[in-house]
């Protein structure tokens, strides 16, 4: 197995950290992104978030909506960049349509995880999700709390 080299920089450009407080992750799907070159610009620079991000299914496509790319001041001089346009998912017609079905059932919605680069493609991992409930919430951190409580006694006592 290869490893990476050090100084090396990864290839996430942007999570969506509040998903996983907040929703059940079902499933997850892999799309592509179809995007402008001053969007790739800002990506390769990181700048991006995906913070109130959702997918919309429409017409047998899927698009990106609420995503935020920050247009660099030298790389769109000759354009207007719109930094939330509305950006087209690129999916294979079964996976929209196992989207559509598990969306249109009572419950399930879609939005996306991350933004990263693949073989210099960006790529967005979107999930089918549940919304959690407060009680949902709670546990999560109570167990994330002790885990993390569990590591320092362990790390204690080997030392």
């Amino acid at each position: 197995m290869s490893k990476k080299k050090p100084g090396t920089p990864s290839n996430t450009i942007a999570l969506n950290k509040k998903a996983k407080h907040e929703y059940h992750i079902e499933e997850r799907f892999e799309a592509g992104l179809s995007l402008l070159g001053w969007e790739v610009k800002s990506l390769r620079a990181g700048k991006a978030q995906l913070v109130d991000a959702y997918v919309l299914l429409k017409d047998g496509e899927a698009w990106l909506l609420g995503s935020h790319i920050t247009p660099l001041i030298a790389a769109s001089t000759h354009v207007i960049a719109d930094p939330t346009r509305t950006r087209k998912l690129l999916l294979h017609a079964k996976e929209i349509a196992k989207i559509v079905g598990k969306v249109n059932q009572a419950g399930y919605t879609c939005i996306p995880l991350a933004l990263y680069w693949k073989n210099n493609k960006v790529k967005c991992e979107i999930a089918l999700v549940k919304g959690k409930k407060l009680f949902d919430k709670r546990a999560t951190e109570k167990e994330r709390d002790w885990n993390r409580q569990k590591q320092r006694i362990l790390r204690e006592t080997n030392v």
